[in-house]
Formats: C-alpha cells, structure tokens, sequence
C-alpha cells in the first residue's frame, strides 16, 4: 500500500468532517452519562457509524459498543479506544452546550475522545478499500469507576483479533497544536483500600473506660503517611491518600468505630506490591498499643499504563508529520493519576498519548475534573490525525514482521 497517499486521503476527509465531529462532541457534552449509564452515548456512535456500514457489536452487561471495519475478514484488528462516561460534577462553564444534566457533566474529555473515535471512523470508511487490516473501534463505559469498563470489554472479547491499541486523552496542561508522549510507564496504578477501626464506648468523661477508636484511627494515620517518606525508596514515586474518614456519634461519647478509606498510586509494581503489607503493619500495630481491633481490605486497581516502544515510536513519527517537531513533546515523567487502558496494554502492544485541548483565549486551560474544564475544539481533527496515522502505520509494520 502507498500509506502516505492514503494518510493524506485520511487528512483531507478528516479536514471536512471537523464540524460533524464537534456537533457530535457537543451533544454528548450537553447529555452527559455518569460510568455504567452510558444508554444515550452508545445509540449516538451506534446510529452514526452503523449508517456508514460499520459492524456493530452491544453487550447485555453494560452500554459499551465495538464498531469494525471489515477489510478482510481474514485479517486482524488494529484497535483504536475512545471511553465515553462522565462525572457528577455540576458544570460551571457557562458554555451554549453546557451539560442539561443536575450535577454531571464531561469534566475529563471523555466527549471528546467519543467525538474523535467517532470522526476517526468516519474517515476511515473512506480509505477502506486500501487498508490491508480490519480498523476496531473501542467505545468504552466505566472508565471512572474503580472497577474499570476496560476490563468487561476485555472479558467480552474487545481485543480478540487484535495487534495493537492505541488510545489518547485531552491535556489541558498542552497548548492545542502540542501532543504528548511517553516511553515506558506513563501514569500510576490506581488501588483503593479501606480500614475499620474497632474500639469500646464509653463516656467522655472516663476514656480510660474505653478504647478510643478516633484516636487510633489519628495514629494510624499519621503512620501510614510516614510510610511513603521513610519505607519507599524515593527513586519510587507512591502515594497514600486518605480520602475519608467517619466516625463518632455524640461530642460526649467515646467512640468506638471509625472507617476509613483511600487510594494508593504507584508506578513500579515492586513497590505496589509492598505497600498492603507496610499498611496492615501499622494499622496493627497501633490498633494492638491501644487495645483495638481492625478490618483492612485493600483492593488492586487498575495497573500501571505502560506504553509499547515502537508504538510509541509511532506517535511520535506521525504527530511531527502533522503538527511540527516542536509541538511533539516528550513528557519525561509519568503521572499518578489512574488509567484503565493500561489493561488494554497487559494484553496488546499499543500506546496512550496526550492531545493538546488549552487555549487561553478560549478559557480551556482548566484543570480536569473542575467544574470549569472545556477543550478546544480545534484540537479534535488533530487527534484524529494522529490516531488514523498510528493506525496505518501499525498495519504496515506488524505486517513486516
């Protein structure tokens, strides 16, 4: 195949579809589903690329969608992932399509990544006919949520055929025109855990009757963030937060159970590893100076996203072809903020890059997950670009080897 004529055949038709794709983006930003409610977003994509001849496939469990491009029914997939669910936030931007939805709204650029996913395959019908592998299409739910919609995609047969994946997400922290990259692990595990601390009531007045589950939740608290400073290689980014804590029933009454819960993030599985032990060991141990009992759960999230070299490789190539070397930039350190298309990647070669959404002059250099956020929409063709190109590109090297 001449790849360079069909990506400019791509370019071009993408070029003409950015005012579709930024209709379908608004709608969904004005209709927004939190994760496992996705029931609107999916009829959308389904109506849309369903038309255009694409194959669809619904499951009973829970509103993802797989759209193919059938090339060959011989040949194997090259997949590209789009997530689609929002947050319950209440949306502040003051935007024509603003969410219509009390307290959701897409404050992470799931929209966009359904939009661009959407455009994508719109594109690509039209180079089918010179394509020497099958185009899967990934629309995943339940990104948000612990749990992870990417592996109910999995279980239900996403990556069957499959060679490769590549998937991006907006980044408010690059201009629009910038995309962003990363070798190796590019953002944190994501575990989450929660403590129960089991004390004895008693009054106020006469602690030394009781055991005082505040206090021993205070303590163990204080002791599992030392564990980060003093037991972790700091070579070894890690994180334990605490997000909650409830406990108590009266000002006058000893308190005899307190639960707590967290998350912990990390990008080396070593240290992931280590850490459920170092937690249960402090918890015991103040929880036996003073006389309490504990409950611990900790639950394994999603793992570290960790990107393929020659995919990689590939994103850059591509995106100094469309946006200028200067605006490919090598984002050196990972994040600690989860991902579920790293379970995409345990499985298939492939890589997650950044696409730039801030603007100044259009108010979108807000943070993710702020009730303010938006993108720039002149980014959406550019990520197009770069996904429909990494597509093609992947074809043509897997098939070499």
């Amino acid at each position: 195949m001449d790849k360079e004529k069909i990506k400019q055949k791509l370019f071009t038709t993408i070029d003409g579809l950015k005012d579709k794709v930024i209709r379908v983006r608004r709608d969904i930003h004005k209709h927004p589903e939190l994760s496992g409610h996705e029931e609107h977003t999916k009829y959308l994509v389904k109506g849309i690329l369903e038309i255009e001849g694409y194959e669809i496939k619904e499951f009973e469990g829970h509103h993802g969608l797989l759209a193919d491009l059938i090339v060959n029914p011989d040949k194997p997939f090259v997949a590209i992932r789009a997530d689609m669910d929002a947050l319950p936030i209440q949306e502040q931007t003051g935007k024509p399509y603003a969410s219509e939805v009390k307290g959701v709204m897409h404050a992470c650029g799931h929209d966009a990544h359904t939009a661009i996913a959407v455009g994508s395959a719109l594109a690509m019908m039209q180079v089918k006919d010179q394509l020497p592998w099958n185009v899967r299409f990934i629309f995943q739910p339940s990104e948000e949520v612990n749990e992870g919609g990417a592996s109910q995609m999995i279980e239900d047969g996403a990556l069957e055929g499959v060679k490769a994946i590549f998937g991006l997400h907006v980044y408010p922290y690059l201009m629009t025109g910038q995309i962003g990259y990363k070798y190796g692990v590019m953002m944190a595990s994501a575990d989450t855990f929660e403590i129960e601390i089991f004390g004895k009531s008693a009054h106020g007045a006469r602690p030394h009757e009781g055991v005082d589950a505040i206090l021993v939740a205070s303590m163990c608290v204080n002791s599992l963030n030392h564990i980060i400073s003093r037991r972790i290689d700091p070579l070894h980014p890690a994180v334990i937060s605490l997000g909650t804590i409830e406990g108590g029933t009266a000002p006058n009454v000893i308190c005899d159970h307190v639960r707590l819960t967290g998350t912990v993030r990390t990008v080396n599985e070593g240290v992931r590893k280590k850490i459920p032990e170092m937690m249960e060991d402090a918890v015991k141990g103040n929880c036996h100076s003073m006389g309490a009992n504990y409950n611990f759960h900790y639950n394994f999230g999603n793992p570290e996203l960790i990107n393929t070299d020659w995919a990689v490789d590939i994103i850059v190539q591509e995106a100094k072809k469309i946006v200028g070397e200067e605006n490919v930039i090598d984002l050196k350190d990972p994040v600690m903020g989860g991902e579920d298309f790293s379970r995409y990647l345990q499985l298939v070669p492939g890589a997650f890059f950044r696409l730039g959404v801030c603007n100044p002059k259009k108010n979108t250099c807000v943070s993710q997950h702020h009730p303010k956020f938006d993108i720039d929409e002149d980014a959406l063709p550019i990520g197009m670009k770069v996904l429909g190109a990494a597509a093609i590109e992947a074809m043509e090297r897997l098939g070499e080897k």
